[in-house]
């Protein structure tokens, strides 16, 4: 019920909150009980003096013989009789019926014999009627003083009650504020300071998680698990920015090796290609059969050098607008021989009234001439390649890039995309094909993703922002999607 911590401590407020009417209401109820019993105790007071009277006058009369006194004791002993049904209920409860009614007994007697003196003027009281009257009047105090004691004694005790609530109030408030203190020390100040070490581990460059076992899922569960969640990412884009900063590195240090290497390159093909020009008519035909393989090899040397520099490339070429037909058109005419001597049957696709794209050129032609290479490497035995271009949103064109070839792999889908990883064999690809291809799509405010299944085909879908527009690109590198 008490699953969160705002719970808990509204609990605990509504908890004071009552415990705070409960005990101002006990409070007001004894005070209003306390000025009650003063008020009976001040009746009580006024019954024993009555009686007070009413035996000062029973010893003028014992004395003097006065029959005044007699009357003033009659007038008296009616008040005593007024205040004794006033009070009968309350002396009943605090004395029990039978008492008060013994009390009611006395009180006549002693008004019986009183009145038959009263009727013989100057008659003195015999020694056994002064005995009984003296008897009879004595009680009467005794009761009232009875009275008066145990109603003092109730009124102490509710006093003291009244006395000892606001300290009972205080300490059951004392025990809520130090209730809250610990939902607060122990639900959110030590998870926040558990949370404050590990952003200092983190800064530190230690991403763990924070081991925190949590009592219920409460807001601070919820704190923790997104911290950890947050912590897990920082993680693992530390791990990328190290692997980008990498290939940044290499692109550097490629584009070094390139140039290095171009160079000679281009001599040993100019000295090959003068060589057939200047010698050819004389030149046996196994010799001129080996230069023309040291040209062909030359010239594949130079398209890996090509590939590099291109990889490790980071301005951008001027762009324009582009006939998505047309770019395709000239891809395919660059590979249509290939596509012929491996029994490829090209199909191009072009959805009516496409809209242009902004880009390159020679760039987005090296993108879709990287994908059908990869694809005629991927039918050795023939196929059909089918390409497919329309409107994909408001921003974007799609192209599918469709092979009937081997497929790839599950475990390889997510890393074709990384520099040097090919599952070509052994000098038969660099690996950065698709690395170059990604780049540039990316670089175009593209993306690109792929769905493969192996022994059924590979389908490549190329998204490039149309005209003007720039999208933001998405690092979509898999396509689940068939």
């Amino acid at each position: 019920m008490f699953n969160t911590i705002r719970a808990r401590i509204i609990a605990v407020f509504c908890l004071g909150m009552a415990i705070l009417l409960v005990a101002t209401a006990v409070t007001y109820l004894s005070i209003y009980s306390l000025s009650d019993k003063l008020h009976i105790v001040e009746s009580y007071d006024d019954l024993y003096n009555n009686i007070l009277e009413v035996r000062r006058y029973e010893k003028n009369f014992i004395l003097y013989q006065d029959s005044s006194s007699l009357k003033e004791s009659i007038a008296y002993l009616d008040k005593v009789r007024d205040l004794t049904n006033t009070l009968g209920t309350n002396i009943s409860i605090i004395v029990g019926a039978y008492e008060f009614s013994c009390f009611g007994d006395i009180l006549s007697d002693y008004r019986r014999l009183i009145e038959s003196y009263l009727v013989t003027d100057n008659k003195a009281m015999s020694s056994s009627d002064v005995t009984l009257v003296r008897s009879k009047g004595k009680e009467l105090i005794n009761f009232a003083q009875k009275l008066i004691t145990i109603k003092r004694q109730r009124i102490h005790k509710v006093l003291i009650r009244t006395l000892v609530i606001p300290f009972v109030f205080l300490l059951i408030f004392i025990t809520a504020i130090l209730l809250t203190f610990r939902i607060v020390a122990r639900d959110i100040l030590q998870p926040l300071e558990l949370i404050q070490r590990t952003t200092q581990e983190i800064a530190r460059g230690n991403f763990a998680a924070i081991d925190y076992k949590a009592r219920s899922k409460d807001e601070i569960y919820d704190l923790v698990t997104a911290f950890n969640k947050m912590a897990r990412e920082i993680g693992e884009r530390q791990e990328e920015l190290v692997q980008s900063r990498k290939i940044a590195a290499l692109g550097t240090f490629t584009a070094g090796v390139a140039h290095e290497i171009n160079n000679p390159l281009n001599n040993i093909y100019l000295t090959a290609e003068a060589l057939i020009e200047d010698f050819g008519p004389e030149i046996p035909a196994e010799a001129k059969e080996l230069v023309l393989d040291i040209l062909f090899q030359s010239e594949r040397a130079a398209d890996v050098v090509g590939n590099l520099l291109d990889f490790s490339r980071s301005e951008r070429a001027s762009s324009e607008e582009l006939s998505v037909e047309d770019v395709l058109k000239r891809t395919i005419k660059l590979v249509k021989n290939q596509m012929m001597l491996s029994g490829i049957q090209p199909t191009l696709k072009i959805a009516p009234g496409i809209p242009k794209i902004r880009g390159a050129l020679r760039h987005l032609q090296q993108v879709f001439l990287n994908l059908f290479l990869n694809a005629i490497h991927a039918m050795p035995d023939g196929g059909e390649l089918t390409v497919k271009a329309k409107p994909y949103s408001q921003n974007f064109i799609r192209i599918d890039v469709k092979d009937t070839g081997v497929g790839i792999k599950a475990e390889d889908l997510q890393k074709i995309f990384d520099p040097f990883f090919t599952t070509k064999g052994v000098g038969r690809g660099t690996g950065l094909g698709l690395s170059v291809t990604y780049t540039i799509v990316k670089e175009h405010g593209g993306y690109i993703e792929v769905d493969s299944e192996v022994g059924k085909g590979s389908t490549f879908y190329v998204y490039l922002p149309i005209g003007n527009e720039k999208t933001e690109v998405q690092d979509g590198r898999s396509h689940s999607d068939s």
